[in-house]
C-alpha cells in the first residue's frame, strides 16, 4: 500500500500495511520445533538465480519430503515441522512444479520474484549506532493524551513479565529509552526464513523499528519520550531484510513462530508481506504464502500471542478491492485486477487486529486505508505536520506519520490490558480491545460505511487505553448457545437456533456472537445473525477464502432487537466443492 511519503527519508519498499512509507520527518516502509531447524545441508555458497520456496506438508510432514527437495534440484534452508513449513531454495526453474507432484505436499509457491541475496548465506550484523544522549525531557505528546495513555499510567504502566515482540526493521537496543525494558535472550533476526540468535543480530537496519518500539515501550525515566506501555519487556525480530528492507513470507513465518516459542504476549506488525501487496488464492505460489503465513500466526495465537498489525498507506478501501499495481515491489510492478478474495497480509488474517491511523484530532488520516469489516479500531498515526514523535536509532528522535504508528499505539494498549489481566487469552484481549474503544461515526464521507459503533473508518472505534485497564471486566451478560450440529452442503443455506428468554429490554450494542464452522475454503461462506423479528445482521461474507474454519467471536450492535425470541445463525453456502457444519455457536447478551 505505497503513499508518497509525507515526511522524507527511508522509503522501505512496502510497509505492512503501513506501506512504502510511514512518513514524517522521519519516513519509512515497514507490517520450534518450532524455531526454523536446518533438516538438510544448505547450499555451501551462494549461486545466482537462487530463489527461495515455501513447501508446504501436513504438520510433522515435513522430514517425510525433505529428501525430494534436494533430489529435485534444491536444499532446505529451515524447517517449521510444527506447521509443516519447509524454507527451500533452488536455482532450478522447474523446481516448484516438480515438488509439486511429490506425495505428502500440499502446497509450493515462490515468496519472490527476485534472488535470494548472498547474504542470507553469510548474514552481516547490523551497525551498532554511537548513542546520542538528550537533554529531551518527558512531556504529554498528543498522541498519548488522545488515547488516554497519560491517565492510564495512574492505574498501570504495564508489567514487565508482558512480552511484546516488535517485528519489523530491527530495534536500537541500547538507545537510551529502550534499553531499560529491551529482552535480548527474546530478541533474534529473522531475515530469510531462519532464527540468526547471535547478539545484534535484531538491530535496526533502517529507522522505522526503533520508532515502533520506542512508541510501545520507551521508558518512563524522566527522559525522552514515554511509550504507551512503558513497564512492560519488550523484544526486536528483525523480519526486514538488509539493503531492501523487504519483509518476505519466510521471514515473517519465523517471525510467528519465534513469538509462539518466545512467549509474546503481543506482537506489532506494521509492514506487509513482500513483494504482494495483496496475495491472491488463485495463484499458485500466492496461495502458498497465505497458508504458510496463516499457519504461522495461529501457531503464535494458540501460543498466547496475539498479533496487531498495520492497515496500510494508500488511502485504500479493502473491503472493495480491485486493482494493484503495486506488485511485485522486489521486481516490476505490473497493474493487475483483483477481487476480496486476495488479502493482505499478515492484516487481513483471521485474529489479526487490523488498526487504521487517526491524525491529530482523531479523524481518519488521509493515506489510512480503510474498509467496512476490515478495520477492527483506530489510533494516532500522525498526519501532515502532526506526526508521531518517538525514539530513532542512536539516541534520537523523530517523527513519523503512517499507520505502522498507529498499530504500536493499539499493541501498547493490548499489553497494558495483558497486564491487569494476566490470565486472558488472545481472543480475549482482542475483545476487549474493541469493547474499550471509544466509537467514532462516520463523517461526511461517502466511503465510510457503516454503524456508528462499527465501520470503515474506524472499527470498533478509537483505542482507549484508560478505559482498557479501569479495573476487571465486567461480568458476562446472560449466555445462550447450541451445540447441535447442522450440516453445511454445496450451494445450501442452513439455519441453526438459539431461544433466548428471560433477558429484559433489548439486546446491547454490543452482542458477542460465537461462531464455531467447520468448513474448508471459507471464501465459499456468507454467515448472517438473524434476529427474533428477521433482521439480518452479516457477520462473515466470503472473505478469508484461502483458509480452512471460522473460530471466531463477533461483535453485532443490536440493540434496536428486542432480546427473547428465537435467533438464528444462518449460513449459505455458495459454490462447489467444499462442504462443512455449523459445530456450535453462542450468543452473550
Amino acid at each position: 500500500m505505497a503513499v508518497a511519503a509525507l515526511g522524507t527519508t527511508v522509503a522501505l519498499a512496502g510497509f505492512a500495511h503501513a506501506a512504502p512509507s510511514d512518513t514524517a520527518p522521519v519516513a519509512a516502509r515497514s507490517a520450534g520445533a518450532t524455531t526454523a531447524t536446518t533438516t538438510a545441508a544448505a547450499p555451501a555458497a551462494w549461486a545466482a538465480g537462487t530463489r527461495a520456496y515455501l513447501v508446504i506438508t501436513a504438520p510433522g510432514g515435513t522430514a517425510a519430503v525433505s529428501g525430494a527437495v534436494a533430489s529435485n534440484g534444491g536444499s532446505v534452508f529451515a524447517t517449521y515441522d510444527a506447521i509443516g513449513v519447509i524454507v527451500a531454495h533452488s536455482t532450478s526453474a522447474s523446481f516448484a512444479s516438480a515438488m509439486r507432484t511429490v506425495g505428502g505436499v500440499q502446497q509450493v509457491g515462490a515468496t519472490r520474484t527476485s534472488d535470494v541475496p548472498a547474504d542470507a548465506y553469510n548474514p552481516a550484523l547490523p551497525a551498532n549506532p554511537s548513542q546520542s544522549t538528550t537533554t529531551l525531557t518527558e512531556s504529554n505528546r498528543w498522541d498519548m493524551t488522545q488515547i488516554k495513555a497519560d491517565q492510564a499510567w495512574a492505574v498501570t504502566t504495564g508489567s514487565a513479565s508482558v512480552k511484546v515482540g516488535v517485528l519489523d526493521t530491527g530495534v536500537d537496543d541500547r538507545h537510551q529509552d529502550i534499553a531499560p525494558n529491551f529482552n535480548a535472550a527474546d530478541s533474534a533476526s529473522c531475515a530469510y526464513g531462519k532464527a540468526d540468535t547471535r547478539a545484534g543480530a535484531w538491530r535496526d537496519v533502517g529507522t522505522h523499528g526503533t520508532h515502533v518500539a520506542g512508541t510501545i515501550a520507551a521508558a518512563k525515566n524522566g527522559k525522552g519520550v514515554i511509550g504507551v506501555a512503558p513497564g512492560v519487556t519488550i523484544s526486536s525480530v528483525r523480519i526486514a531484510e538488509p539493503t531492501s528492507s523487504l519483509f518476505f513470507a519466510e521471514n515473517t513465518i519465523c517471525g510467528f513462530m519465534w513469538a509462539g516459542d518466545h512467549g509474546f504476549k503481543v506482537t506489532n506488525n506494521s509492514y506487509y508481506t513482500d513483494p504482494w501487496q495483496f496475495n491472491c488464492p488463485d495463484n499458485v505460489d500466492q496461495a502458498a504464502i497465505i497458508e504458510g503465513v496463516r499457519r504461522a500466526q495461529a501457531y503464535a495465537e494458540n501460543k498466547g500471542s496475539l498479533q496487531v498489525a498495520a492497515a496500510g498507506n494508500s488511502n485504500y478501501d479493502l473491503a472493495n478491492k480491485t486493482t494493484d499495481s503495486e506488485s511485485p515491489n522486489d521486481s516490476t510492478p505490473v497493474t493487475r485486477t483483483i477481487t476480496n478474495a486476495c488479502i493482505d497480509i499478515p492484516t487481513e488474517l483471521p485474529g489479526v487486529v487490523t488498526v487504521a491511523a487517526q491524525g491529530n484530532g482523531g479523524a481518519k488520516a488521509s493515506y489510512s486505508n480503510f474498509g467496512n469489516g476490515v478495520i477492527d479500531i483506530a489510533a494516532p498515526g500522525g498526519d501532515g505536520a502532526s506526526g508521531v514523535y518517538s525514539t530513532l536509532p542512536g539516541g534520537k528522535y523523530g517523527n513519523m506519520n503512517g499507520t505502522s504508528m498507529a498499530s504500536p499505539h493499539v499493541a501498547g494498549v493490548a499489553a497494558l490490558i495483558a497486564s491487569v489481566n494476566p490470565t486472558f487469552t488472545p481472543a480475549q484481549i482482542r475483545d476487549q480491545l474493541g469493547v474499550q474503544a471509544t466509537d467514532r461515526a462516520c463523517p461526511s464521507d461517502t466511503r465510510c460505511t457503516g454503524t456508528t459503533t462499527k465501520n470503515g473508518f474506524f472499527g470498533e472505534g478509537a483505542v482507549d487505553a484508560l478505559k482498557a485497564v479501569g479495573g476487571t471486566t465486567p461480568p458476562p451478560g446472560a449466555y445462550f448457545e447450541n451445540l447441535t450440529d447442522v450440516a453445511i452442503a454445496d450451494n445450501a443455506t442452513v439455519e441453526s437456533p438459539i431461544t433466548v428468554s428471560g433477558v429484559t429490554g433489548n439486546a446491547p450494542a454490543t452482542l458477542k456472537v460465537g461462531v464455531d464452522i467447520k468448513h474448508t475454503y471459507i471464501g465459499d461462506l456468507k454467515v448472517d445473525l438473524v434476529a427474533p423479528d428477521g433482521t439480518v445482521y452479516t457477520v462473515h461474507n466470503r472473505s478469508g477464502s484461502g483458509t480452512d474454519n471460522i473460530v471466531q467471536t463477533f461483535t453485532v450492535n443490536a440493540s434496536a432487537e428486542v432480546a427473547n425470541g428465537v435467533w438464528k445463525l444462518r449460513v449459505n453456502d455458495n459454490a462447489n466443492q467444499d462442504t462443512g457444519r455449523i459445530d456450535a455457536w453462542n450468543l452473550t447478551f
